[in-house]
C-alpha cells in the first residue's frame, strides 16, 4: 500500500499525459485577446493589464535579494536551482505579460507564455529535490526549463500551422497544482510549507476563474477580470517567496 502511494505522482501524471493524447489538441479561445480593460492611462494603452504585472518584477526581486546569501542553507540548499528557476521566471513574466499586453496579439503571446511556464517548472525544480533526498536539483531544474520551453514552442509551431495545440502547457502548468501537494503529503513536508502551497494554489486557481469572467467582473466595477488575475497570481507567488524566506536562517537574521 505504501509503494502504491508513493508512486500515485507518477501514475497521475502518466494517466493526465495519456488523456491529454488521446483528448487531442487543444486549440486557444477565438476570442483570447479581447480583454474588458482596453482604457489608456499614463500613455500606455490596456494601462491596467499593463501596470498591474509590477508585481511579479517586486515579488521576484524580493525574493533573489532575500534568500541570494542563503542559498546554501540546509533549508533551501536541495530546491535552490528551481527556486531560482521560479524567481527569475516571475521577473521575465513581469517583462513578457507587459509586452504582450501593450499590443495583444500571438506573436508576443509566446513571450508572455514562456515565462509563465519556466514558472511554473520552477516550482517542480524546487520542491521535488527537497522531498526526494537523491534527486540532483540542478538537473530537475533545467529539465523543467527546457520541457517549459518545448511546451511553448510546440503551441508556437502548431499555431503557425493553423492548430494552436495547447497540451503541453496547460499540463505543465496544472503539474505543480496537482503534484506538489501530493509530494507534500507523501513525504510529510513541514506543515507551514504545505499550508504555503495550498493558499498558493487557491490564489492561483482564483486568478484562474478572474481570468475567464473578465468582461463580466468588469461589467461591475473598475477592474476588470485579467488585472485581478494578476494580482491574485502575485499574491500567490509572494506567498510562495514569504515561505522561502522564513525558512531560511540566513535570510531572517538580515531582515532584523
Amino acid at each position: 500500500m505504501r509503494r502504491l502511494i508513493a508512486n500515485l505522482p507518477l501514475v497521475l501524471t502518466l494517466c493526465a499525459a495519456f488523456a491529454l493524447l488521446l483528448h487531442g489538441p487543444i486549440a486557444q479561445p477565438a476570442n483570447y485577446h479581447d480583454f474588458a480593460d482596453r482604457r489608456a492611462a499614463l500613455g500606455l494603452p490596456n494601462a491596467a493589464d499593463v501596470i498591474s504585472n509590477a508585481g511579479f518584477a517586486l515579488v521576484g526581486l524580493w525574493g533573489l535579494a532575500r534568500l541570494w546569501r542563503a542559498r546554501r542553507a540546509a533549508a533551501l540548499a536541495a530546491g535552490w536551482n528551481g527556486h531560482c528557476l521560479f524567481l527569475v521566471a516571475l521577473l521575465f513574466t513581469a517583462a513578457g505579460s507587459t509586452f504582450y499586453h501593450l499590443a495583444p496579439d500571438n506573436a508576443r503571446l509566446f513571450w508572455d507564455r514562456l515565462p509563465i511556464a519556466l514558472a511554473c517548472g520552477g516550482l517542480v525544480a524546487g520542491v521535488y529535490p527537497e522531498l526526494h533526498p537523491r534527486a540532483n536539483g540542478r538537473w530537475w531544474a533545467a529539465l523543467m526549463a527546457i520541457a517549459a520551453l518545448l511546451s511553448v514552442a510546440w503551441w508556437s509551431h502548431t499555431d503557425s500551422g493553423g492548430q494552436g495545440d495547447l497540451r503541453p502547457y496547460l499540463f505543465l502548468q496544472a503539474a505543480p497544482l496537482v503534484l506538489i501537494p501530493l509530494w507534500q503529503a507523501i513525504h510529510r513536508a513541514p506543515r507551514e510549507d504545505r499550508t504555503a502551497y495550498a493558499a498558493a494554489i487557491l490564489l492561483y486557481v482564483a486568478a484562474k476563474v478572474a481570468e475567464i469572467y473578465d468582461h463580466e467582473i468588469f461589467s461591475l466595477g473598475w477592474i476588470s477580470g485579467h488585472t485581478v488575475k494578476h494580482l491574485l497570481a502575485t499574491a500567490a507567488s509572494g506567498m510562495l517567496v514569504l515561505r522561502l524566506v522564513r525558512r531560511a536562517p540566513g535570510a531572517q537574521a538580515t531582515s532584523r
